[in-house]
């Protein structure tokens, strides 16, 4: 049974390094928190673990696993005068090139949303159980994983800055898409879109 499930998951994934670097530093760095007391009484040795699977977690998603899995991506540039400009690619529709499974599509976006709720979990628990010197560490994953879920939200929705039109329009995307994926058609991943904000 596992290997049938194994088997179907494979033909489902193209890139199954990617698909895996794209769980496995931020599944590590939750399970690192989490277990980090029984193995360790390191605080320091501790804390540097786990912020440097945040930090793959965060370079990898950003730049590698968001291309290859959803053909998404984005960064922040600095221009001569000091000004801060995001900008946004998205691959566009080809007939020649083959869209991103939606195995993969699915994997991405859950890794990308659930892992971020759970250190919000983390800062809760770490707050009202007045363990603070993990506070600073629960912070960093928050905001790195963050960072990458608005960076791709607003890749997904082509680099729109208002934040509660993009919301509304990621919400509304997702719940058709899971209500009857069959009505809607998936476009295939050709070239880059850029948006510059």
């Amino acid at each position: 049974m596992v290997s049938l499930v194994l088997a179907l998951l494979a033909s489902a994934v193209r890139h199954p390094l990617a698909t895996f670097f794209h769980l496995f530093f931020r599944v590590s760095a939750i399970v690192t928190y989490v277990c980090c007391d029984w193995f360790s009484r390191s605080f320091v040795g501790c804390f540097v673990t786990v912020l440097l699977l945040l930090s793959f977690d965060f370079w990898s998603v950003k730049n590698v696993t968001g291309r290859l899995m959803v053909g998404l991506r984005w960064w922040n540039q600095i221009d001569e005068d000091g000004k801060s400009h995001w900008i946004f690619e998205a691959r566009k529709a080809s007939p020649n090139q083959i869209a991103a499974t939606e195995a993969e599509a699915r994997i991405f976006w859950l890794g990308l949303i659930i892992c971020p709720l759970i250190w919000i979990v983390f800062f809760f628990s770490t707050l009202f159980s007045l363990k603070l010197k993990w506070l600073a560490l629960v912070i960093a994953g928050i905001s790195l994983q963050a960072a990458n879920l608005y960076g791709y939200i607003l890749c997904k929705m082509g680099g729109e800055s208002d934040i509660s039109k993009v919301a509304a329009s990621f919400l509304s995307q997702t719940v058709f898409q899971t209500a009857s994926p069959g009505d809607f058609q998936k476009p295939g991943l050709e070239g880059l879109e850029i948006h510059k904000h």
